[in-house]
């Protein structure tokens, strides 16, 4: 799934030459920031993106449903794009549960990629690290039951997103690493300087072992929509806070 957010940045970026889509899911990526980094934004990005490469529909899970849409750009306006993405809020931690137990009921094509925002919100409902483990693996389960039935080559990716708090205590730190061990990749999304009118955050993305350390500027407008400007990539130096989390647009 670095992959996949990081076609996303390049894609974004003013000066960036586009890419050929590569039809591959990657290890599943967790994506960090704090309240209002984005996170919404860059999770409705990677929909567009593989909603736009013919591999499949898109299943976007989320407690509360979305008010408007975080992005304001051509893919986002695509009526193509948006009828290939499937949203479903299942409100509780009960009724998620229930909804991935089910998924090998369901008669609906097989998704390219499985989405859910906001993880904080179900776990919440349980604090202790065994359910936090459980639901990271049924989450995997699923996406391995979803990349079964669309067959070789035609995987189904997975990418969730948490609110980092600024200042964890131990037991979300002993959460946060938990989790980790199933999330192998990660994308951390800390504030940065705005400019006039804008809401900035550097993004990091960490692929898992799969590729250097890369780094992106993000800008919102307030029309919602998103510039976005190559920082560097570093193989060794991790100068990237992941103490502080926040910012941007949700």
């Amino acid at each position: 799934m670095a992959e996949t957010l990081r076609r996303v940045l390049i894609a974004g970026c003013a000066a960036g030459p586009a890419e050929e889509n590569v039809a591959e899911a990657g290890p599943p990526l967790l994506l960090l920031g704090g309240p209002g980094s984005g996170k919404t934004a860059l999770l409705f990005a990677a929909a567009l993106e593989v909603a736009g490469e013919g591999r499949g529909p898109v299943l976007f899970l989320a407690r509360k449903p979305l008010q408007s849409l975080p992005l304001r750009t051509e893919a986002a306006l695509d009526p193509l794009r948006l009828q290939k993405i499937r949203f479903q809020y299942p409100p509780s931690t009960r009724e998620l549960f229930q909804l991935l137990c089910s998924a090998h009921e369901a008669q609906l094509p097989a998704p390219a990629l499985l989405l859910l925002d906001s993880l904080e919100e179900y776990l919440s409902e349980h604090q202790g690290p065994h359910e936090a483990a459980h639901l990271a693996a049924l989450l995997l389960d699923t996406a391995a039951h979803f990349s079964h039935r669309a067959g070789p080559g035609r995987g189904c990716g997975l990418m969730v997103a948490l609110q980092a708090q600024e200042e964890a205590d131990s037991g979300d730190a002993l959460q946060l690493a938990l989790l980790h061990r199933y999330f192998p990749a990660c994308c951390w999304l800390q504030r940065d300087a705005p400019g006039p009118g804008q809401r900035c955050l550097r993004a990091c993305l960490e692929p898992g072992g799969l590729g250097p350390r890369t780094e992106w500027l993000v800008a919102f407008q307030p029309d919602g929509e998103m510039m976005i400007t190559p920082l560097s990539t570093e193989v060794g130096d991790r100068s990237f806070d992941k103490g502080t989390s926040s910012g941007g647009q949700p």
